[in-house]
């Protein structure tokens, strides 16, 4: 998957040089091989939460939920391109949303079932499509390095918290979401994100040394915390993983989910520090 994301990335600095002037202002489109690795990762990601969902009796209409997660995850791409106002976009994106939720609605089960349905689908749409869209954001708005830097510091945390969690781990750091995860875990987390975090301030320059200690130990910890949002739905409809179809994994979301989860801190924090 390293290796993958690694391709995509140089992909998207290769289409950005030859998109150098095609933006509206004359300017590098940026964040195209981005966006659509994004938008292929929507749509495993709301089948997984739509699954999810049905063992609690609660239908997500995918047909408005994939299509709104589309627009919302890719959102930051398009004023590249097109002379939009994001705001007024945004606003009419989710009134047309709502909308077409609560036709949906209407058509499939009429009065039965509205605020459970349709808020499923509010939150399916917001969990899916508005905090993925904060991954080619950073990339569109900061760069190429600062977005990898997140990515490769979010899913090292993932790699530490495993490795230390299962060799040394004992004492329960949420038993009751997820109990398998160990207070050890979470040093481990911060401790391998701080690592790659430097590796890569040290490498690129993307900010000094000690910023990047911050930045592991904060975004190891916004990560695991993220996964236990994930985990919480799933255990709210007692599913052991979001699907079945990567060994080792479970589904896409139980990938994508701390990334997601902190990719709008990560946002900000990039803000700041430039």
């Amino acid at each position: 998957m390293i290796v993958s994301f690694a391709v995509v990335a140089a992909v998207d600095a290769w289409i950005t040089n030859l998109l150098a002037t095609a933006g509206i202002d004359g300017g590098p489109v940026r964040g195209t091989a981005i966006c659509i690795l994004v938008a292929a990762l929507i749509v495993p990601a709301q089948l997984e939460l739509a699954r999810i969902a049905a063992a609690k009796n609660l239908d997500i209409f995918l047909p408005v939920t994939l299509a709104a997660s589309i627009i919302l995850g890719t959102f930051s791409y398009w004023p590249q391109i097109l002379p939009l106002s994001p705001a007024i976009t945004l606003m009419l994106l989710a009134a047309l949303v709502l909308s077409a939720l609560f036709l949906c609605q209407y058509l499939r089960h009429g009065t039965s079932s509205v605020l459970a349905n349709c808020g499923a689908g509010c939150l399916s749409i917001c969990y899916v499509g508005l905090l993925i869209g904060f991954v080619p954001a950073i990339r569109i708005d900061f760069g190429l390095k600062p977005m990898l830097m997140f990515v490769f510091v979010v899913k090292g945390a993932d790699i530490g918290a495993y490795a230390i969690g299962k060799t040394f781990g004992k004492h329960k750091f949420s038993p009751r979401i997820s109990p398998r995860k160990t207070w050890e875990g979470l040093a481990g987390a911060m401790a391998a994100a701080a690592i790659v975090a430097v590796f890569f301030t040290r490498l690129f320059g993307i900010m000094s040394w000690w910023l990047a200690v911050l930045y592991g130990v904060c975004f190891a910890f916004i990560g695991q915390i993220s996964d236990l949002a994930e985990s919480l739905m799933k255990r709210d409809a007692e599913q052991k993983d979001s699907a079945n179809k990567l060994p080792g994994f479970g589904g896409i979301l139980d990938i994508i989910d701390s990334p997601i989860g902190a990719a709008p801190f990560a946002y900000v924090f990039f803000l700041f520090a430039n």
